[in-house]
């Protein structure tokens, strides 16, 4: 290892790979890039012998996510996973873009803050994302895409036809990286909703992912390397400081990238005595509850992949002035109606709704350096009376389809999203970070991910924070 680099990486999930892909594209062949990597690769193949009860000794090369962190409310939960490709290797493959109005919530609701960054802007790193991952998806969609998605969309259930008869590219098959055919040596989707650790390896992961980033001769890779802190000085992040085997290490860089979750780009900057304020400020994510739809004599069969169709009904317009946006998910999981004959007359929407920044939830340091505590006091009211309007609304939404009953179940406790706490802004006074990723208050730091989030869309994140990484290592090299 070296004393010093042009560039340090802590992390190798979804942000810090795909800022990478960019970053390498720029730079020459001197570079020297070190990535450090808190656990360890643990393969596929291994990850699908450990479901299926078999010996493997990589389960145990990770720590489990709940045992790294003080969760101070035990009733929401934060899940992630440790290791090499991060997150990637547990999520579900769900990649709808964000909507317009989503990047201007003060200037069209006079909600919350405007993002400093518009989806135009943006716009160009979506499509190059979706070409990346191989994004399965539909011809129209309801937010502006002028480029096909790289694969046909998944076939739609018998539900979902109905759906979108009625509500055309407001009920759209979902875009999503879970292949709809063979890709880039991934299998198609095999329906079998276990899309956490995807039995065929479908689902685009950072392992399988082919974009050669961490095979590039310009970067020294090194695991089982946990970022304590940064040494800021004078206006300058210049060196990073971990620990490896049980030792402390620093080494120094010209330009340094966090690329850890919310919780640990946060944990990293209060730990380095980050002078911003909001720092680990306004942490988050959408609140999701089940709608159980009993249909009569209309057998929900078919579709070709987990989350079969997102529905936009309740999404978009003055409403959200008051109340919050909700996106429907479609669910083709393998679900049993246990009446005679009427075994598959059911369909489960998941209602996602977007949530408000708030100071009352938050990170922070306790008595552990490398614990950060994480506090969690509720949703917004803002999101919570969109429930209410939803449970209103709903029977009409679904008044095309032959509806007998609908249970609502009580909300999950997570959505398995990590969102805010270093939040973008335009100045230094109202957030964290800037359009670029980049510190307001050290010029030579970024700081990758969904903690960049100034507000949060009832979309999934991955595809927006994988742009937003490739939008700020184009723009500012």
């Amino acid at each position: 290892m070296r004393d010093h680099y042009d560039l340090i990486v802590v992390g190798t999930g979804f942000a810090s790979t795909f800022f990478l892909k960019k970053y390498l594209e720029k730079t020459g062949s001197s570079t020297k890039v070190l990535v450090l990597e808190r656990g360890f690769l643990y393969p596929h193949g291994e990850r699908l012998k450990d479901l299926r009860g078999e010996n493997t000794s990589f389960a145990k090369l990770n720590p489990d996510h709940a045992s790294t962190f003080i969760n101070r409310n035990p009733d929401k939960h934060w899940p992630f996973t440790v290791g090499f490709g991060g997150s990637s290797n547990c999520w579900y493959g769900c990649t709808p873009r964000f909507m317009p109005s989503d990047f201007k919530m003060k200037s069209l609701y006079g909600v919350a803050r405007d993002w400093p960054i518009t989806y135009e802007e943006l716009d160009p790193y979506y499509t190059e994302v979706e070409n990346l991952m191989g994004i399965s998806g539909p011809e129209e969609t309801p937010f502006p895409k002028t480029t096909s998605y790289p694969l046909p969309p998944h076939a739609f259930s018998t539900v979902d036809k109905v759906m979108h008869k009625e509500y055309g590219n407001l009920y759209i098959s979902q875009p999503t990286a879970r292949a709809s055919r063979p890709v880039n040596g991934r299998n198609a989707c095999c329906v079998s909703a276990m899309c956490s650790v995807c039995p065929v390896n479908a689902k685009f992961t950072i392992e399988n992912s082919r974009l050669g980033v961490y095979e590039d001769e310009r970067i020294e890779l090194v695991f089982g390397a946990q970022v304590s802190s940064l040494d800021l000085q004078q206006g300058i992040a210049k060196k990073v400081n971990f620990i490896k085997d049980g030792r402390d290490h620093q080494v120094g860089g010209d330009v340094i990238a966090l690329g850890a979750n919310a919780i640990f780009n946060a944990a990293i900057l209060l730990n380095s005595g980050d002078s911003n304020p909001l720092t680990g400020k306004y942490l988050g994510e959408q609140l999701g509850l089940d709608a159980v739809v009993y249909l009569k004599d209309l057998a929900n069969v078919g579709g070709s992949t987990w989350v079969s169709a997102n529905g936009y009904m309740l999404y978009d317009g003055e409403h959200r002035k008051e109340r919050a946006a909700c996106l429907m998910e479609a669910n083709n999981a393998l679900y049993l109606r246990l009446e005679s004959g009427k075994w598959r007359n059911l369909v489960t929407f998941r209602m996602i709704f977007e949530d408000l920044p708030q100071q009352e939830n938050y990170v922070a340091m306790g008595k552990e350096p490398l614990k950060p505590e994480v506090h969690f006091k509720k949703a917004s009211d803002y999101t919570m009376k969109a429930v209410a309007y939803m449970k209103e609304k709903l029977p009409e939404v679904l008044a095309c389809l032959p509806v007998e009953n609908i249970k609502y179940l009580e909300p999950y406790k997570t959505e398995a999203h990590i969102l805010g706490t270093t939040s973008m802004s335009h100045d230094a006074a109202t957030g964290v970070i800037d359009k670029h990723l980049i510190h307001h208050n050290y010029r030579n730091l970024f700081v990758l991910g969904s903690g960049s989030f100034t507000t949060f869309s009832p979309n999934n994140p991955t595809l927006t924070l994988s742009a937003l990484s490739l939008h700020a290592a184009d723009r500012s090299f």
